[in-house]
């Protein structure tokens, strides 16, 4: 299968990226860090020689960065499941938050997945097969102290995804919700979290991996995650 995991460099795309080389899979990852991707891009290569990993360095939050990226994983053939991984967290609160933040949140992490989707759906759709993989937030179903702009665009990804799983429901095309609570990556970096009170990115990617297996016949339109212990 071709696999599209944006913002894969580390964290829950990273780990989403390796479950799915673990298949045997072509999987293609992009991420703004040259460095970060193409580290990422050889660990995965040296872990699983048989598949075929593929990074691009793209700003998702630029639409001809999208569009060129879209392109590029098109040349590779059609994409099989995408995942809209891409995103950035600023914490803040609405009304003394720097003035632009919501834009950027909303750029980041809305119309990057937005644009990428549009661009490599009419692949999908003349195939009349595929799965679309979202990663939203808890923040997209409560708000929260400190969530600001970043809770506004994650609620509207969510609304996205919603409507996206409607209009393709008789395409052939799967669409799921991926909503994780409190999970370790860099959006935790310099934080001091007891390692009990937080999931690992690997429980993000083997729940991706298990929806990408059902039958045709079958779609899990939301995958709601927390830590055992609950939310932060």
């Amino acid at each position: 299968m071709n696999i599209i995991v944006t913002g894969a460099s580390k964290g829950i795309g990273k780990a989403i990226a390796e479950k799915f080389a673990e298949e045997g899979n072509t999987v293609l990852i992009c991420s703004r860090g040259e460095k970060s991707l193409y580290d990422a891009v050889n660990a995965l290569h040296t872990a699983y020689p048989t598949s075929t990993i593929k990074g691009k360095v793209v700003d998702m939050s630029d639409p001809s960065d999208i569009a060129s990226f879209a392109q590029w994983c098109l040349a590779h053939g059609t994409p099989d499941v995408l995942v809209n991984n891409a995103g950035q967290f600023l914490p803040g609160s609405i009304h003394d938050e720097a003035p632009g933040i919501l834009e950027q949140m909303i750029q980041t992490n809305l119309y990057s997945a937005y644009h990428l989707t549009r661009a490599v759906l009419p692949a999908m759709l003349e195939k009349q097969a595929g799965h679309i993989f979202n990663i939203c937030s808890i923040a997209s179903l409560n708000a929260y102290a400190n969530g600001g702009s970043y809770s506004i665009s994650k609620f509207a990804l969510l609304g996205f995804s919603k409507n996206l799983r409607e209009e393709l429901k008789p395409k052939g095309i799967k669409v799921t919700a991926v909503m994780p609570g409190a999970t370790l990556s860099a959006s935790w970096d310099g934080f001091d979290i007891d390692p009990n009170r937080i999931m690992e990115a690997a429980d993000i990617a083997n729940m991706v991996l298990a929806a990408a297996k059902l039958s045709p016949m079958a779609v899990v339109e939301d995958i709601v995650m927390r830590p055992q212990l609950g939310d932060l």
